[in-house]
């Protein structure tokens, strides 16, 4: 096991990794997963873009729909631990793996992958810096075709409830000084002048909730530095409030967490039903 690991990883320390010939124990404890999601008006298939195209040796993390809350009208839940310790077990997965995450648009939904193996307990998880477009800027190996079947994995998942917040509960607690919600969502859906993609959800934010849009915290799908993001959440925050991300439906504010810890602030939570959920129900409040 590689202990401790970086939240961010470059494409060529994972190169350099893979194919470590001096210790194959090292790239034999690498798992890699391609947690490529697109959103429905993106006329793009993740599934088909990994057999076209991966890093060696990735398997596909489908947290759209394989890994994910059955039973929902809302996208791409959290599932239960024993859905997640199936499912990535399958993936070939052990408790000792150093996972490391990436997608294919550079720095977009690899974060959430990162988070939900945070929220199930493994702290050995990584996000490529850049994803395979950095990879494959680098003309590092890449393979095609269908993927060979892994070994199942010993992995199981041990739930940290302060990894993830559900809607009542944050509404319960929007007036609490000791948490800042932020949201990742663009400047003009947060401040409802622009109409929500999704049909059907009010427009606005939550009472008390800043903005920070998630591609200020990247440049060319890479994150920027360490202290430009820490200069990012102090100016929303302070060191000892409990930060608490949302977005559209779950997946950039997961940007946020990752750049939050990559920043120095260990006690950071995503609200998983996000906009989604919060936008749609009457019952809970919006600021315009």
């Amino acid at each position: 096991m590689i202990s401790p690991v970086n939240n961010i990883v470059s494409a060529a320390w994972l190169n350099q990794q893979l194919f470590n010939t001096s210790d194959p124990t090292i790239s034999a404890s690498i798992v890699v997963l391609d947690a490529s999601m697109f959103m429905p008006d993106v006329p793009r298939d993740p599934q088909q873009e990994f057999i076209d195209i991966r890093i060696p040796t990735a398997r596909f993390f489908d947290f759209n729909h394989q890994i994910a809350a059955p039973n929902t009208d809302l996208p791409h839940m959290l599932p239960s631990a024993d859905l997640f310790t199936t499912e990535v077990a399958k993936l070939g997965v052990n408790n000792s793996s150093h996972v490391v995450i990436y997608d294919s648009q550079g720095m977009f939904s690899a974060p959430r992958g990162w988070w939900m193996f945070k929220a199930m307990g493994h702290d050995n998880v990584s996000v490529l810096d850049g994803g395979l477009p950095a990879w494959l800027a680098a003309g590092y190996a890449t393979q095609t075709g269908a993927p060979q079947v892994n070994p199942v994995g010993d992995f199981c998942a041990q739930f940290r409830a302060n990894w993830v917040i559900d809607a009542d509960t944050l509404c319960q607690k929007l007036d609490d000084t000791n948490l800042q919600v932020i949201d990742a969502r663009p400047t003009a859906r947060f401040l409802a002048t622009v109409k929500e993609p999704r049909v059907g959800l009010r427009s606005g934010h939550m009472p008390n909730a800043k903005s920070l849009p998630f591609d200020e915290l990247l440049m060319n799908g890479h994150f920027l530095p360490v202290e430009q993001l820490k200069s990012k959440f102090d100016a929303l925050s302070t060191n000892d409030q409990r930060l608490i991300f949302s977005c559209g439906s779950g997946v950039t504010a997961c940007i946020l967490a990752l750049a939050a810890q990559e920043s120095g602030r260990d006690n950071v939570t995503v609200y998983d039903g996000s906009w989604t959920e919060w936008g749609a129900n009457e019952k809970y409040p919006v600021v315009k």
